[in-house]
């Protein structure tokens, strides 16, 4: 997905304790990063990650299998519904308890470096605390 000015104005300013304009920046690189990795033949989970919790707070809209278009999905609930004060907490809280749990769900084993990233990503932007995710240098 290529992040535009438009795609940073529209996100609803309550879903980020953060500078917009810093979220996008972050946004964007997640993007970039993913996609280079990808034409790399490399599957960067810290990147999508970043990329996917990005995309759910600011209520993208995303391309879908088959040309269809779909509103992001949360990043580990994988719900459709819009993010809101209500729902993104909900998701800080199921990535950071999953985190501590320390025994993830298969599908998050598979992908090393995702539950990280989305934990760093929504305590940021969400919580704003810390700083903002990195996206390793490979």
């Amino acid at each position: 997905m290529r992040v535009t000015e438009r795609d940073i104005e529209r996100v609803p300013p309550r879903n980020l304790r953060v500078p917009r304009r810093e979220f996008g920046v972050l946004w964007a690189a997640a993007e970039q990063r993913s996609e280079d990795q990808g034409a790399r033949g490399v599957s960067d989970f810290e990147a999508g990650g970043v990329a996917i919790t990005c995309r759910w707070l600011a209520r993208a809209v995303i391309d879908a299998p088959g040309g269809r278009r779909r509103l992001a999905h949360a990043p580990i609930t994988r719900t459709s519904r819009l993010a809101q004060e209500e729902l993104i907490e909900a998701e800080y809280l199921a990535a950071e308890t999953l985190a501590a749990r320390g025994a993830p769900p298969e599908w998050l084993v598979a992908r090393p470096g995702y539950l990280p990233a989305v934990c760093a990503t929504l305590r940021w932007a969400w919580r704003g605390r810390g700083s903002a995710p990195s996206l390793g240098s490979s």
